[in-house]
Order: C-alpha cells, then sequence, then structure tokens
C-alpha cells in the first residue's frame, strides 16, 4: 500500500502534538508494509487558488501555480491509496494552511455536474485516494471536534470516502511528565491504528477509544489550565518551557490545590491497589480533601474520607512551598512542620519524582 502523509502544524518536534501523533501512526502503517510519503507543508510551498478556472478550461487538470502542490503532492496524491490529512484544531476546524491544500485539489475535478448516489456534485477527473484525518485540540472534550468531522463530511466528494477519523483531546498536556504511561500508551494504540489501515482501511473501536482516552475530569482540567496559564503569563514563558523547567503552578485555593495534585501525584508507584490520601490543612486555607487512586486514576473530593492510608496535617502555605520547591518537604517533615499519619512509604512513593516532600 502507498500512502501520502500530509502535515500541516506549523510546529514541529514535541512541540508538535499534530506531529507526534501523526509520526506514531506512521510507525505502524511502515511496520505493516506500507510505503509513507510524509510531507510536512510548514516547509513546502502551496499558493493560495486564484479562483481563475485554468485548471478546468484553457488547462485541463493543470493549475497555473508552478509550486510544490503543482509539481509534487498531485502526483503523489494520485499514486496513492490513502491520503492521512494531519491537522491541529484551529477555531474548530482544520487549519489554515491544510484548507490551503485543499482549495488547491480542484485541478483533480472537472466542471461538469453528475450525480453519485443521488448527490449532485462536480465529475472527477481521476480515480481518487481514500482518507484518515488525524486532529488534535488543547480542550478536553471530544465534542470540540463535532464541527470538524461534520465539515469533513459535508464536503466530501460522494467518490471518496473517509475511512477513519483520529481525533485526540487534552493535546497540550499529554507529554507532561507525570502522563509518561498514558502517553506511552496513546502512542502504541496510535501504532495500532497505523498498522489496522493498513491491513483492512478501517481501525477498531477500541484502539480508537484507547487513543482517546481520558487524561483529566474537565472541571479539574480547566482549574490546572488556568492556573499553569496564570503562571506562565506572570514568568513569561509559554506553557512548553514552564513543562520543560519542571515548574508547578501555585495553587491558591482548596479546588487549585486538588486540580494541580491530580496529574502531580506519582499514580504509577501504587498500581495493583487502592490508595487514600488525604489532606488536613489549616492556615489561610482551613479545609479537608483526599484523593482516590486506584487502577491507574485518581479522583479528588473535598471533605474527609472514612479511612485512609496516609494522612497529612499541614499549614497550607507550607504545603504549597513544598509542592512548588521553595522549602524542602524532608527538612520540614524532620522539623515537624507538618504531621503524617499511616504509611510513610506509600507517601513517598506517591511523590517521588513529582511533588516535593
Amino acid at each position: 500500500m502507498k500512502i501520502l502523509a500530509l502535515n500541516s502544524s506549523p510546529r514541529t518536534g514535541r512541540n508538535s502534538k499534530t506531529e507526534l501523533l501523526l509520526n506514531s501512526l506512521v510507525e505502524g502503517m511502515r511496520a505493516a508494509g506500507a510505503e509513507v510519503y510524509v510531507v510536512n507543508l510548514r516547509e513546502r510551498t502551496v499558493e493560495t487558488c486564484n479562483g481563475c478556472y485554468f485548471c478546468w478550461t484553457k488547462t485541463p487538470g493543470q493549475c497555473v501555480h508552478k509550486d510544490d502542490m503543482t509539481d509534487e503532492f498531485l502526483p503523489e496524491l494520485l499514486a496513492s491509496d490513502l491520503v492521512i490529512y494531519a491537522t491541529p484544531l484551529y477555531n474548530h476546524t482544520m487549519n489554515a494552511t491544510m484548507s490551503i491544500f485543499r482549495e488547491r485539489m480542484l485541478p483533480l475535478f472537472q466542471p461538469f455536474l453528475e450525480k453519485y448516489d443521488g448527490q449532485m456534485a462536480f465529475k472527477t477527473r481521476y480515480k481518487l485516494p481514500a482518507a484518515v484525518w488525524l486532529s488534535v485540540c488543547g480542550l478536553p472534550e471530544e465534542s470540540e471536534f463535532d464541527v470538524l468531522s461534520d465539515y469533513l463530511h459535508r464536503t466530501r466528494h460522494p467518490a471518496t470516502s473517509i475511512v477513519a477519523e483520529i481525533y485526540r483531546t487534552a493535546s497540550e498536556i499529554i507529554t507532561h511528565p507525570v502522563f509518561k504511561k498514558k502517553l506511552s500508551d496513546i502512542l502504541e494504540s496510535t501504532r495500532q491504528a497505523g498498522r489496522e489501515l493498513v491491513r483492512s482501511k478501517s481501525i477498531t473501536r477500541e484502539t480508537l477509544e484507547r487513543i482517546n482516552q481520558p487524561i483529566m475530569e474537565p472541571d479539574m482540567f480547566a482549574i490546572a489550565g488556568n492556573l499553569t496559564w496564570q503562571a506562565c503569563i506572570a514568568t513569561g514563558m509559554t506553557n512548553q518551557e514552564f513543562i520543560d523547567k519542571g515548574l508547578i503552578p501555585r495553587p491558591d485555593t482548596l479546588e487549585t490545590f486538588m486540580a494541580i495534585s491530580v496529574r502531580g501525584l506519582n499514580i504509577e508507584a501504587v498500581v495493583g491497589r487502592k490508595v487514600i490520601l488525604q489532606f488536613t490543612f489549616s492556615g489561610t486555607v482551613e479545609a479537608s480533601c483526599y484523593f482516590t487512586i486506584e487502577n491507574r486514576t485518581i479522583t479528588a473530593a473535598a471533605g474527609v474520607s472514612e479511612t485512609y492510608d496516609v494522612g497529612i496535617e499541614t499549614p497550607f502555605e507550607l504545603w504549597m512551598d513544598i509542592m512548588t520547591g521553595k522549602v524542602d518537604g524532608r527538612e520540614m517533615f524532620m522539623q515537624r512542620q507538618y504531621h503524617v499519619e499511616g504509611d510513610l512509604d506509600i507517601m513517598l512513593q506517591l511523590f517521588q519524582g513529582h511533588q516535593r516532600p
């Protein structure tokens, strides 16, 4: 199978989550024996359509522009069995770069109208390959892709088919170190999707669900995201720079503490167990909350759990200093600045490499 993979992300490397997923998809396709040609559109020249219709009249099938689209991409597309369109989600749809690419596909059609399964459309000039769409967005809800998906199916030429749609929410946080295991599974399932596409031109529901598995509960995601962006603005950093430096935004309420801690605990350290971690705060915030960790998931709730494995009693501001690395958590413990009940080993495992107790 010959495949053309188009990447319209303006970002590159680890900053591009579109490219991250596309690379994994391509790995799976090549492992299954496909020949894949990857094009990063940001590096190439594709002019905007003039709307001159020369490709329909004066030079049938040939665009007036002499650029990479005319000289390379359209011939590659026509020689392919499958085309992957990979785009970040901008304003609920494909970005401008991918939209320009699609507009420049006009030479593949003729001006004559025909009916395809009862639907009127322009006559195709060539046999067109099937399509796979891949997109990522920063927001946590799958409904963010509804407009794009609806648009793709409404504008699809009836002589072509969309054999799969791969969508990944919460993409801006999936490379955060605390989601390392989930990211590994997401990328492996994307490779599996590539293998399935080569074998059957389809992706199983199970594989798609693994690709877009939930990262955080949406409300917690919003709280943590807002606090992180506030910290980025205050420090003059991009989100990626903030993550790369291993920084943690400083919570100022019980809600923001729960949201930040959900993605800051090392839950892999207690795989196979159910663990409850209880916090009781004093000082500027007098409140309690607890975290339930089970089956590689973690939930947070305000209040006091009937039972818990580890209980921490601490002034709120002190723990925020520990979280953000302002003070050393072990030293504060030795000085009895906060109190721990229960299994101290579990506590150390939960915070290893993340927060700093």
